[in-house]
């Protein structure tokens, strides 16, 4: 390894760290050259962020050594890193909420001419990055209120504004959507052309086998297999990651009820989407899918009551909801799990238990207080119910994504729902983890739960529906049925242009017991 190191590249030897007497990276040996990209894959836990921590200066290791081009290399800190050309680029964005677009970009090293900041170059600047990305975006406007995808956009560009010699990805498109994916897959390429090294760390391993040179897995901190630029079966990945044989197909859903549970007539937001209908049926699971900026959460934040809509109306069991606040929703019985697990869904510094029984304390309690000893019994009930692995008592930041989006999801089953809305149910989980929740998802929906479903990989949404829904341009493109929701099919309607609204609409399918498959326009 040592030699290899001093060939050039980004380099490691036996990387060793450990967090509270507890081993997380066992002597793992890495290497990425110039003009290179190296997939780097494995389950949460298995060692890959800390690994890049390491390279990037956000921890120091407990043992091994690093070299960069052939030099001594041991960065104390990000900026170290980045000041001698290694950049980082996180799953969670970073961002300064209230400054502009252009502003998060060049944040401390924005443009100056005569003393006086140069905002017309950095707006130049910043819009010729985010071009690079394919990203069409007014650079003077607040980050603040821009879908998670689109911030990640931004983190893209703010790191490869810096022009590094290399790169860690860290699960860059996690909350995007195909064609955004592809953006940042082409600028990987771009910058493996330009010479530059790549780490691209992803759960999605056909990213990876499309655009690394090398895949390296990692298992409980170790490295445990690599593969050279080929066509590596995905399952040899997925086993050497699990460390066992691992098969799993999409099944079709159990058979929908015909009770019709949720109807959406209409709806409508300024700016966001219009004459969005639908309906849901109890034991059915929709899909919603669409390339990012389609208008998909937009709709089901309308649905749970968290922006309210101008137009249109929901309806429970042939009833009209108000749509005015999460907590009305709730109380009728429409809980949605967010995109952003940390953001929004979680309290990271409370215990995972708490988490669970945070928004039921009022009914829990009745007339008394909410114990412990009751908190631990509604705890126990939705960790056996979801397998959630991990101590429930200690903080819920302390757990792995997979168990994070069960604590998640398991909070609002604490009162069985009517209907359930899971946006972007996998994002930033590992394989097995993946699994599970799919298979969580199918057990609430044959329980006869509604269950919506918003996700921007295509699979998942194909695998679990019943019907898919695509939206594009905040407009509702056609209802598919299972038998003939083929990923073309979907992706047809998906990049559906506006020019095209001229044609005369066909009418929704608004009947989920309809037995023959038709295709809405």
């Amino acid at each position: 390894m040592s030699s290899e190191a001093e060939r050039g590249g980004l380099a490691g030897a036996g990387l060793v760290k450990a967090y509270s007497g507890v081993t997380v990276l066992k002597g793992v040996d890495f290497r990425v050259l110039p003009g290179t990209v190296v997939g780097l894959v494995g389950e949460n836990g298995a060692g890959k962020s800390t690994l890049s921590s390491i390279i990037t200066g956000v921890v120091r290791p407990d043992g091994g050594s690093m070299r960069l081009d052939g030099e001594e290399y041991s960065p104390s800190s990000p900026a170290e890193a980045l000041r001698q050309g290694v950049s980082l680029i996180h799953q969670e964005t970073r961002l300064i909420q209230d400054l502009s677009v252009a502003e998060n970009i060049f944040l401390g090293r924005l443009p100056r001419n005569g003393g006086r900041v140069d905002w017309e170059r950095a707006r130049r600047d910043a819009k010729t990055v985010l071009d690079s990305l394919g990203v069409e975006l007014d650079v003077r406007r607040p980050v603040r209120g821009l879908s998670m995808a689109t911030q990640q956009e931004i983190e893209i560009a703010k790191a490869l504004s810096r022009r590094p010699r290399y790169v860690v990805f860290d699960e860059p498109s996690a909350s995007l959507g195909e064609s955004e994916t592809e953006h940042v897959l082409e600028r990987i390429r771009a910058l493996r052309a330009s010479g530059a090294g790549v780490v691209y760390i992803s759960h999605r391993l056909d990213e990876v086998r499309e655009v690394a040179d090398e895949i390296v897995c990692l298992r409980d901190g170790s490295r445990v297999a690599s593969w050279q630029r080929g066509d590596v079966p995905k399952e040899a990945i997925i086993n050497a990651m699990v460390g066992r044989e691992f098969t799993y197909e999409h099944v079709p859903p159990e058979p929908r009820q015909d009770r019709t549970v949720l109807e959406v007539r209409g709806l409508g937001r300024r700016g966001a989407f219009e004459d969005i209908s639908f309906d849901v049926a109890a034991g059915e699971v929709l899909g919603i899918a669409g390339l990012v900026g389609a208008g998909r959460t937009e709709v089901v934040r309308a649905i749970a009551g968290v922006d309210r809509p101008d137009a249109g109306e929901v309806l429970l069991e042939g009833r009209t909801l108000p749509c005015s606040s999460p907590s009305s929703a709730i109380r009728a019985g429409i809980v949605m799990v967010p995109e952003d697990r940390k953001g929004q869904g979680l309290n990271l510094d409370r215990s995972a238990e708490e988490n669970l029984t945070l928004p039921w304390e009022r009914e829990l309690a009745g007339a008394g207080l909410v114990t412990r000893r009751l908190v631990r019994k509604v705890a126990a009930a939705q960790r056996q119910r979801l397998d959630v692995r991990g101590n429930m008592a200690l903080p819920v930041k302390s757990m792995s994504g997979g168990n994070q989006q069960k604590i998640l999801i398991g909070k609002w089953l604490v009162k069985d729902p009517k209907v359930l809305i899971v946006d972007e149910p996998t994002r930033g989980v590992d394989v097995g983890a993946k699994m599970a929740i799919y298979e969580i998802i199918r057990k609430l929906a044959a329980s006869g739960i509604a269950v919506i479903v918003v996700s921007s990989e295509l699979d998942e949404v194909l695998g679990l529906s019943h019907r898919v829904l695509v939206m594009s341009q905040g407009r509702q493109r056609g209802i598919l049925h299972r038998e003939e929701a083929t990923p073309q099919r979907v992706m047809e309607l998906a990049v559906h242009s506006a020019s095209a609204d001229a044609s005369a609409p066909v009418a929704p399918d608004l009947s989920p017991a309809s037995p023959a498959p038709t295709v809405q326009r």
